[in-house]
């Protein structure tokens, strides 16, 4: 399987298997977040993932996976400060914000930021069909969040506190896309890194409410919805993580926020939204920006 991975990077193969990787991805991010804001605490939420993602990957990473040897777990160490603070910035948006008015601004500002690091640290070049499609992506989300901001409850200073986090949360998405992009490559073998890469970074915020609540009491709220969403999570930040592997960062990473689709979807069918033309339209426009990146 690695040997095939390898053999596809760069190819068409590979950026075909980096947009499928990537969709699944976009699907379970959507549902990633809307467990982890959900009617509970969203500290409490993502503290429930976590403590599931380390109960999954500890035996694997111990026993059938290679240990991180070297400059590896220097890597690794620098995945767990950029994803701490991105769980920070979440968690702070989530209690702050609804989720519709926050997952669109946090998935809009990402893959403009994300293309530009790609070219500026990883070498990867991009044409101009490419920066326009990733716009028009950016700006459909962008104002679906702001549609979604004007039909919330007025409380102007939450939902400023609410986006001013969504907005640093979305840097940090980009932040944490390229760096393990640059990180998964370094890796001879990908699924070793993808299970130390969840063993070591969901270690935080179980330990703190630990601290916090002084024992487990906390997690029996979110025990199923913890159980579930680590699953969910493998597929989420698992599946794009091998795409830009085997793809191009940006690519792989416009197509994921597509989730944002999805995430309208579960808003309709599970929460009781309704979508009006102007929304139904802007999702037309971050379908069409993502197709705009992969023509490119």
């Amino acid at each position: 399987m690695i040997d095939w991975l390898n053999s596809i990077a760069g190819t068409p193969t590979g950026s075909h298997v980096g947009m499928a990787l990537a969709l699944c991805s976009a699907f379970a991010h959507a549902c990633f977040g809307a467990l982890q804001k959900g009617k509970a605490d969203p500290w409490i939420s993502r503290a429930g993932i976590d403590l599931w993602i380390a109960i999954y990957t500890l035996p694997v990473a111990l026993f059938l996976v290679p240990w991180p040897q070297g400059g590896e777990w220097l890597i690794l160490t620098g995945a767990i400060g950029i994803h701490l603070v991105y769980k920070i910035c979440m968690a702070r948006a989530y209690e702050r914000g609804a989720y519709t008015v926050v997952y669109p601004v946090v998935r809009g500002t990402g893959p403009l930021v994300t293309l530009t690091f790609a070219a500026l640290f990883l070498g990867e070049h991009y044409v101009g069909i490419q920066w326009f499609g990733v716009a028009v992506l950016s700006g459909s989300i962008l104002w679906l969040a702001k549609l979604n901001l004007d039909a919330a409850p007025l409380n102007r200073p939450a939902l400023i506190a609410a986006l001013g986090w969504a907005l640093v949360t979305g840097i940090t998405v980009a932040v944490y896309t390229t760096y393990d992009a640059w990180s998964i490559r370094l890796w001879e073998n990908p699924f070793a890194f993808l299970v130390w890469f969840f063993l070591v970074t969901s270690v935080d915020f179980p330990a703190w409410m630990v601290v916090r609540r002084r024992g487990l009491a906390w997690a029996r709220p979110v025990l199923w919805r913890g159980a579930v969403g680590a699953l969910v999570a493998f597929v989420s930040f698992g599946g794009v993580m091998l795409g830009t592997r085997i793809g191009k960062v940006a690519e792989v990473s416009s197509l994921r926020e597509t989730s944002t689709l999805f995430a309208a979807l579960i808003g309709w069918v599970a929460l009781g939204e309704k979508s009006s033309p102007s929304r139904i339209a802007l999702m037309g426009g971050i379908a069409a920006g993502a197709v705009l990146v992969q023509l490119g």
